[in-house]
């Protein structure tokens, strides 16, 4: 049952990541256009900005290196199959749909990779002139993923034990 639940979740994220893409590159052409203001309320403001992410979560391990894209990629293609390996013993139902935001998310960044050498981020949050870092779909889902394992593993009630006869 656990692949029934999570593989769907992550086709969704996958899906919705992939064509959030095409749009802002194709249709709403962010990289010519620069920045596209969509909220500001108060200290909070909301744009979509175009940024090519070369590294991994923040911008980390960024080389220029020819190879590197790729790389990148092998590495987070064998952990989205670990993943995925995990969500066919998953023990309930929000370990599953966390796995599947993950790999969802994991994948869409993998084709990004391989399709542009970079990943597209685009969605620019603020608030009191603090700016998170530039994210997309995909992104924002294996947080999501992984906030809900965290929680999952620490707040989960504990099985009884079972009696000794």
């Amino acid at each position: 049952m656990s692949l029934r639940l999570g593989l769907p979740v992550a086709a969704g994220i996958l899906i919705a990541d992939q064509a959030s893409k095409w749009w802002i590159l194709d249709v709403a052409r962010l990289p010519e256009v620069g920045r596209i203001p969509l909220l500001e309320a108060g200290p909070f403001a909301l744009d979509l900005t175009m940024v090519w992410n070369r590294g991994v979560t923040f911008g980390l391990l960024s080389g220029e290196g020819s190879w590197n894209h790729l790389a990148l990629a092998l590495l987070a293609a064998a952990i989205a199959a670990f993943l995925i390996r995990w969500m066919t013993r998953a023990e309930n139902r929000p370990t599953a749909i966390a796995l599947g935001a993950v790999v969802g998310g994991a994948i869409g960044n993998v084709i990004d990779r391989v399709r542009f050498g970079a990943v597209v981020d685009f969605v620019d949050a603020s608030a009191w002139g603090w700016h998170w870092y530039v994210f997309n779909i995909a992104d924002a889902a294996i947080v999501c993923g992984v906030l809900a394992l965290v929680a999952d593993a620490l707040f989960r009630p504990k099985p009884e034990p079972k009696e000794r006869t």
